[in-house]
């Protein structure tokens, strides 16, 4: 399965970085490698263990099955814009995830059972498909009686992450609009996208 079931820190801490999507807890406390031997401090990574890195934070992050991550890449390998930059703004355009950075959901899963039970809306019309991938000028909302649920309310009166500038809020209306595509900038957790493309190129 593509969801990530596991402890959500210790995947973190073994990455070596806080994934916003995956939780809202830090590694600040323990910024050290699980298991009893975390903090005599990191092996001398390898090549290949720092591009495997790389990868697996763009898949726990957004939640997305080896498999899908991989057709991903694919696909931004053939588009005319650069492959690093096609992954990111690909990545950074499923639903699930803008539905989590415009602040309905404290966490990408968390947003992705809001789209599968049926609770978002795409230009009015209601999506249930987490991959769904939003366009410039599409506008995302709640459905009428899912505007009051407690995990939404909670979430917008405290969002995980400030929102992105290609997100532009309504709180009156509870909707976001897509503005632009998302870019490069707008991953909110430092990636190195040219070692990514180095391990699926390998």
């Amino acid at each position: 399965m593509a969801r990530f079931k596991g402890p959500r820190v210790k995947k973190m801490r073994a990455l070596g970085t806080d994934l916003p999507g995956l939780s809202r807890k830090s590694i600040d406390r323990r910024p050290y490698p699980p298991g009893q031997h975390g903090k005599v401090g990191r092996r001398k990574i390898t090549e290949y263990g720092r591009r495997l890195i790389e990868k697996q934070k763009l898949r726990f992050n957004y939640g997305l099955s080896e498999r899908q991550l991989r057709r991903l890449f694919d696909e931004a390998r053939r588009s005319k814009k650069a492959t690093g930059e096609k992954l990111l703004e690909l990545l950074e355009s499923r639903l699930d995830n803008a539905v989590f950075r415009a602040g309905f959901a404290p966490t990408i899963p968390a947003a992705r059972q809001l789209v599968s039970h049926g609770h978002i809306t795409v230009n009015g019309k209601r999506v249930n498909i987490a991959s769904f991938r939003i366009s410039v000028n599409d506008e995302i909302g709640l459905r009428e009686k899912s505007k009051k649920l407690a995990c939404v309310e909670e979430s917008l009166d405290a969002p995980a992450l400030l929102r992105p500038n290609w997100v532009d809020f309504d709180d009156k209306e509870r909707t976001a609009k897509v503005l632009d595509l998302p870019g490069l900038d707008s991953v909110p957790f430092d990636i190195d996208v040219q070692l990514v493309i180095e391990y699926y190129s390998r």
